[in-house]
């Protein structure tokens, strides 16, 4: 079965940050595909010792979008 989870990636200094927001896993990596590999297989060894957590996957990927706002 295939989950989609949101994913936030941050570029900390010289590593990038991914967070699966969902489930509350974090990798890295020295490159957004490799930060987007640890964060799966961080992901999946978490799914096999929570399985409880694969009632919050969604077949249907989330709406992420941006904010723009101007403040003085």
């Amino acid at each position: 079965m295939t989950y989609t989870f949101a994913t936030v990636i941050n570029q900390e200094g010289s590593w990038f940050v991914a967070r699966a927001v969902d489930l509350g896993v974090v990798s890295q990596g020295k490159s957004v595909s490799e930060a987007l590999e640890n964060l799966k297989e961080a992901a999946t060894l978490y799914l096999e010792n929570n399985p409880r957590s694969k009632k919050l996957a969604s077949k249907i990927a989330p709406l992420v979008t941006t904010l723009e706002l101007n403040y003085a």
